[in-house]
């Protein structure tokens, strides 16, 4: 039989590759959309995937108290993204994406070595191990010296998703897809109005809808995983697990659109397997 923390690390790792493949595709449908339009038709076509999956399986009401956490993390995760992107825009790609991943698994870390106490010595090291990779994954050799304000929107970011896992969490403790679903209309609701307001006009989505509607299932399967990952499991651990992402979407582009990994990269992914290993034991 297959024990607790097995579990957990297995979805923890599930969640990152169907969140890496989720940014994968959502990458290929920005190319010709506006990503703000991308973002709300992945969210919404998520939504429809929960609310079926809420009537095929009849998933009992876990009250408003779920919901409002729920929905908190939806707020977070929206204004993550929002800060992500906006930083990805206008200062050093470099930085923001590998520093946004960092910091929104230490939040939980944080958060999660405070509340319930330290994981083994070996997870620790695992824990420091996936970070390091994580960073590696992201980074970019684009040099140049980072300021002050260069580090605003990542770190916002990196907390806005650091806090969605903090929420979701809380909300995920007797239900999965009653909080998620109150999580996406939150981020839903947040997003239209930027939509609306946003000043570049865009061909229509049409063309791009099969990679948007499976970023959409991706990413919800992704929050799926992580709160069955945090159901069995430690959040600390969960959150950087997931943290792990990128090392898909680098994967993802170097198979399908023959992009070549670098050596950082390819460090990168060695030390996340080292990681998944110390954590593992």
């Amino acid at each position: 039989m297959i024990g607790a923390e097995t579990l957990a690390i297995a979805y923890g790792v599930g969640s990152a590759l169907t969140w890496g493949a989720a940014d994968f595709s959502g990458g290929l449908a920005t190319r010709k959309n506006a990503v703000l339009t991308v973002l709300l038709l992945s969210q919404v076509l998520g939504l429809a995937l929960l609310s079926v999956l809420l009537v095929v399986f009849g998933e009992t009401f876990p009250g408003p108290g779920a919901m409002v956490m729920g929905a908190l993390a939806g707020l977070a995760g929206a204004l993550g993204i929002a800060a992500l992107y906006r930083g990805l825009a206008t200062a050093r790609m470099g930085l923001v994406a590998p520093l946004s991943a960092v910091v929104s698994a230490v939040v939980p870390m944080i958060y999660a070595m405070a509340t319930v106490g330290l994981p083994g010595r070996l997870q620790l090291m695992g824990i420091a191990l996936a970070l390091a990779s994580v960073w590696l994954l992201s980074a970019s050799s684009d040099g140049g010296t980072a300021t002050l304000a260069d580090l605003k929107l990542p770190v916002l970011a990196g907390l806005g998703f650091g806090l969605f896992f903090i929420f979701i969490d809380s909300a995920g403790e007797k239900a999965i897809l009653w909080p998620l679903i109150a999580a996406r209309c939150a981020s839903v609701l947040l997003i239209i109005p930027l939509v609306a307001v946003q000043k570049k006009q865009t061909p229509s989505p049409r063309l791009q809808l099969p990679f948007i509607a499976l970023a959409g299932i991706l990413d919800t399967a992704g929050n799926a995983f992580f709160v069955l990952a945090t159901q069995v499991g430690r959040l600390d651990i969960s959150a950087v697990l997931t943290s792990l992402y990128p090392a898909a979407t680098v994967m993802l582009a170097w198979l399908v659109l023959k992009e070549r990994i670098n050596r950082r990269q390819g460090l990168g992914v060695a030390v996340a397997v080292s990681a998944l290993v110390l954590i593992g034991i």
